[in-house]
């Protein structure tokens, strides 16, 4: 990891600048900013516009973090672009006009951005990876951004306060473009204000107020809600969740700010794309029996949300299969998890920096008798191991990382039944 964006910028030069070919949304925060670029690009795909995706990270193929009308560019398209980025980064190394090879995430955000010029889309929609000051996505010189609410997150790369996360996060904020922030904490929205201010800009801060109509017994909302610019009854949000009720209405303010530059965004499309977003790996139900319930929740608000859902929308008996990245809150994550469970299952995804098994044990010492934790070698052997202990009636939960989460789809995928 090199922090900083000018190897960024010369890569991006080097392949002629596509990001200059194409309006651009940049979303930034700590929770919900792939969840809002998802029912941007809904809502955007329902009025007409096409649209570039950019999300990270993926579940089980890169391929998912690019999409171009909804759809991932194919296995052959990105390893042409990524041929082509590689060999002028190469270029630009052996000329020295940059010091060191760009990183992995510099180099598929200029995939990404190479690709949406190719094939012609007309709005892009950037997740920010990480922070936003120093982020590569920041680069495309994005018009409109957003930010979702901001919290403690990436605390060895973005600060140990709050305040310093979220300067990091209003980085964003430049002279010129339209932000639109979504609902904060005080102190988070005292310091992205100060940044506007410094910046020139007069951010949309305007969180509308909504009233819930009726959920489903799966999770899904009906809403009732009344932005600056309109009124929206009867709205249906397409993922699960309470929280994501703040997320279409922070997709929504951003198309009207759209619209009001100039994109042909209708109501109609509003409502289509808010119903119509889908999202892997976050409070994903994949039908069976059991169920089971893949949700990416890898830090303490993360969890929070998970834990909402599990209180209301879930009855029966939860085996909960668990694995973490060991530099995450895991005290806080588990505090709010482990109780929720019949039966644990303690597991470790494929990656250097996974949590040991045994650490994780200890931790549910605090929550469920030594008889109701278990350890498994692998996804798919707790997997397996779920499906045995998990009554009729009951819930497969499997959460605590995206890794762990893709490593499960990629499992479900090969063994549906």
């Amino acid at each position: 990891m090199k922090l900083g964006l000018r190897n960024t910028e010369l890569l991006l030069e080097g392949l002629g600048n596509p990001h200059t070919s194409y309006e651009s949304v940049q979303i930034a925060g700590t929770n919900g900013k792939g969840s809002t670029a998802v029912m941007l690009d809904s809502i955007c795909r329902a009025g007409g516009i096409r649209t570039g995706l950019y999300t990270s990270p993926h579940l089980v193929s890169i391929i998912e973090r690019i999409k171009i009308d909804g759809s991932e560019i194919s296995t052959a398209e990105f390893a042409q672009l990524a041929t082509e980025v590689r060999q002028t980064a190469d270029s630009l190394l052996t000329e020295n006009e940059i010091e060191a090879l760009p990183t992995f995430f510099e180099h598929v955000t200029a995939i990404a951005l190479l690709a949406f010029k190719k094939a012609g889309v007309q709005l892009a929609i950037l997740e920010t990876g990480l922070g936003g000051r120093l982020d590569a996505t920041t680069v495309a010189g994005a018009t409109t951004v957003a930010i979702t609410p901001v919290a403690m997150d990436h605390e060895e790369y973005l600060g140990n306060t709050i305040s310093e996360i979220a300067a990091e996060k209003a980085a964003i904020i430049r002279p010129g473009v339209n932000a639109i922030i979504g609902n904060q904490t005080p102190e988070p929205l005292r310091v992205i204000l100060n940044r506007s201010s410094e910046a020139g800009v007069a951010p949309d801060v305007g969180v509308p107020e909504f009233e819930v109509e009726e959920a489903t017994d799966d999770g899904r909302y009906n809403v009732s809600l009344k932005t600056t610019h309109d009124e929206y009854e009867h709205l249906t949000i397409g993922l699960r969740g309470h929280h994501q009720i703040e997320n279409a209405l922070l997709a929504i303010r951003i198309a009207e700010s759209l619209r009001q530059q100039g994109l042909t965004i209708s109501r109609t499309a509003i409502f289509e794309g808010i119903k119509r977003a889908t999202y892997s790996g976050r409070l994903e139900i994949i039908d069976g029996s059991p169920p089971v319930l893949l949700d990416g929740a890898h830090n303490p608000a993360g969890a929070c949300v998970l834990r909402r859902y599990l209180d209301k929308h879930v009855d029966g008996p939860i085996t909960l299969i668990f694995g973490a990245m060991k530099d995450k809150k895991l005290d806080e994550i588990t505090k709010l998890l482990f109780p929720k469970a019949a039966q644990l299952i303690i597991t470790t995804p494929q990656n250097p920096r996974a949590a040991e098994r045994e650490f994780l044990r200890k931790l549910a010492m605090h929550h469920l008798p030594p008889a109701n934790t278990h350890v498994a070698l692998s996804t798919g052997t707790a997997l397996r191991k779920a499906k045995e202990l998990t009554p009729h009636g009951g819930l497969i939960c499997v959460t605590g990382s995206l890794y762990l989460v893709g490593e499960a789809k990629s499992v479900l995928d090969q063994q549906p039944e």
